[in-house]
């Protein structure tokens, strides 16, 4: 299936790898211009290649979600580069340290919530503030890069939904499901649907990493999705992007599992 976002402006964080590449190629494909945000340079600047050779629009922007003043001139870049700003998909995140909860670190604990959580947060403070700046909360769904209303979306996890993870990184991905229903809830009537995914184990450069460290645990977690395999990022970007179409025009305040079936044992 296809989705119209001729005109439409999108930021993906983390951009670089993984889920978010995906998900700003698609964005892309469907004729949004994306703004590729990530710490990662190398990485975002060959996101941006890969749209740009496949006949799309897209410009890369450094960005440590965890500082405010960064996370504010990503928003303004779609701003100056496309006049606005419609489509976000708060990405950025990492899994931590994996110890037990009498075993974690602060300081893992620390940045695990910094980016993960309240890198979230910060995205949607300067989103939301873009994308209402001109509403008139009439309950209009569309949107035009005028300030008027959009769609985001955050990643969390089946660990925002289960005890899957770490202590750290599961209790930041349960914030993120609270923090996208309060803000659906807040800002419905500025016509900004908020929801989030929430992927199972996925072919990602993070699971690599994890499954490089403790094969098997996530052997483990792969034989709990009833599908029994492991997913791709095309199909969790394929998610993302439905839920900031219009075809999900009705659809805000969720948490969908894209987990081949984990959450549903």
């Amino acid at each position: 299936m296809t989705y119209n976002l001729d005109g439409k402006t999108a930021i993906v964080t983390g951009g670089a790898s993984g889920i978010g590449r995906k998900t700003a190629e698609r964005f892309a494909a469907e004729g949004a211009n994306v703004v590729v945000a990530d710490v990662v340079t190398d990485g975002g600047e060959e996101t941006v290649e890969s749209i740009e050779s496949a006949g799309g629009s897209a410009t890369f922007v450094e960005t440590d979600v965890t500082d405010p003043d960064a996370v504010e001139a990503m928003v303004q870049t779609a701003v100056d580069t496309y006049g606005g700003l419609d489509i976000a998909h708060n990405n950025a995140g990492i899994e931590g340290e994996t110890d037990p909860v009498a075993e974690q670190t602060e300081a893992n604990w620390k940045q695990v919530m910094d980016i993960n959580l309240t890198g979230v947060w910060l995205c949607l403070k300067y989103e939301l503030q873009e994308m209402t700046a001109n509403g008139d909360g009439d309950g209009d769904s569309d949107s035009d890069s005028d300030g008027v209303g959009g769609a985001i979306v955050n990643t969390s996890s089946i660990a925002g939904l289960s005890a899957a993870g770490s202590s750290a990184y599961a209790a930041s991905k349960h914030g993120v499901i609270g923090l996208t229903r309060v803000a659906a809830t807040e800002y419905a009537e500025a016509d900004v649907r908020v929801n989030a995914v929430c992927p199972g184990v996925i072919e990602t450069p993070m699971v690599e990493q994890s499954a490089a460290e403790n094969p098997e645990e996530i052997e483990q977690f792969v034989g709990m999705q009833p599908l029994n395999r492991m997913g791709t990022p095309e199909e969790i970007a394929n998610a993302v992007v439905w839920l900031c179409s219009d075809e999900a025009s009705f659809v805000t305040g969720n948490a969908y599992p894209v987990d081949g079936g984990f959450t549903a044992l």
